[in-house]
């Protein structure tokens, strides 16, 4: 039976019965997103800023790349504050949640160079630690915040310090946009404090195309993360490293072979079996291939180390994803058509968990383990209560 704090009264065109089936076996303390962004302007003296060429109609394809990821958070770009506008959308989706159920909202640093300068030119949108803290503190019940530090800094160490006193709860590393080559030797000391503190690395794997930044889609290697884990850090691979090709640095001849392939091979090395996880986010969107689906539901050994995410607010984003290609791959029933578009329409958030929740490959599923993600944060979910002061920006 669904838990009874679950149950709540449908949107139009949502069978009720299916809708609790979603919710069966689920804890709602227990269910944190773990890959959730937040987006800005700056309009609200937030700090957070874009990329101007995503706003300059001559820049047609950035230019819609705003508009449409504005559009999936349902925040006009006319909005007298896009800042507000966009927390405000974020905190009615989450608030339709049963409660217990959290968000972590992620920072996003600047993209920096060799010497550790700052290349705004490699940015695509900036959202400062103090104001992703900002956010979930003034709604710790639903959010949580994931700070994002580029180890070039001078003040690298510094700030992780800051980030770790003001309760962050992971750290977010996009390398590809914010050309981080994880294999630096410079970034021990960086690992060895995050190892310490047992603070999560997020890092997103396989090629990035939502958020180009400084394009360097080599750093986004799998096998890369064979350093930060062999000092000892907890890694999640966002995405599962679905997307794109990468290259085998293993072979004898080096060659492209899709990312994933290369993620599989680190979860099946017995060497990062209690360190390294990996998020599930956009996992199901149409430029995945269906070998990625099918394996992702069938490895049933990996239960345990995949995370819920939705990577919002990307579901909201229509063409993303794509139902009859999940129909025509033989993970999603047809049956389930009608119920998962009517709540697309009213609740993408929803949607998302309600799509993780019916896809299938024969008879395997993502367990209800992929989406108890608070365990692997504090013992039955409890939340730290660390120092809470204002992290500078």
């Amino acid at each position: 039976m669904a838990h009874a704090s679950v149950r709540s009264s449908s949107p139009e065109g949502v069978p009720q019965d299916w809708l609790d089936a979603i919710w069966d076996g689920l804890d709602p303390p227990q269910l944190w997103d773990v890959h959730a962004h937040l987006l800005g302007t700056g309009d609200s003296d937030s700090g957070c800023w874009v990329n101007p060429h995503l706003s300059q109609w001559w820049h047609p394809v950035e230019h819609l790349r705003k508009r449409m990821i504005l559009n999936g958070a349902c925040v006009s770009p006319d909005s007298l504050t896009v800042d507000q506008a966009y927390v405000s959308r974020l905190t009615q989706l989450a608030d339709a949640f049963p409660v217990g159920a959290r968000w972590l909202l992620f920072a996003f640093d600047e993209a920096r160079d060799a010497t550790g300068a700052r290349r705004p030119d490699w940015t695509t949108f900036h959202v400062p630690d103090a104001y992703a803290q900002q956010v979930a503190a003034q709604r710790p019940d639903r959010f949580g915040w994931v700070a994002s530090i580029h180890p070039g800094r001078e003040d690298a160490l510094e700030r992780l310090e800051r980030a770790l006193q003001g309760g962050a709860l992971a750290l977010k590393w996009l390398p590809s946009a914010m050309a981080i080559d994880l294999r630096d030797p410079r970034l021990t000391p960086f690992y060895q404090r995050l190892a310490a503190a047992r603070l999560p690395l997020i890092v997103h794997v396989g090629e990035e195309h939502a958020v180009p930044g400084a394009g360097q889609q080599g750093l986004g290697n799998p096998l890369h993360l064979r350093t930060p884990l062999s000092h000892g850090v907890r890694v999640i691979a966002a995405h599962c490293a679905s997307l794109g090709m990468a290259l085998d640095t293993d072979l004898p001849r080096p060659r492209q072979v899709p990312a994933f392939e290369l993620f599989a091979r680190l979860m099946d090395e017995p060497a990062w079996a209690s360190l390294l996880l990996g998020d599930i986010s956009a996992v199901f969107q149409f430029n995945r291939r269906p070998e990625v689906w099918h394996t992702v539901l069938r490895r049933q050994d990996w239960q345990d180390r995949l995370l819920h995410g939705s990577d919002y607010p990307l579901p909201g984003v229509m063409p993303l994803v794509r139902l009859p290609g999940l129909v025509r791959a033989g993970v999603l029933d047809p049956a389930d058509l009608p119920a998962l578009e009517a709540l697309r329409r009213h609740h993408p958030l929803m949607f998302d968990l309600a799509l993780k929740r019916s896809v299938r490959s024969g008879g395997a599923r993502l367990s209800t383990g992929v989406f108890a993600t608070a365990r692997h944060w504090a013992p039955h979910g409890s939340v730290s209560h660390r120092d809470t002061r204002p992290v500078t920006a």
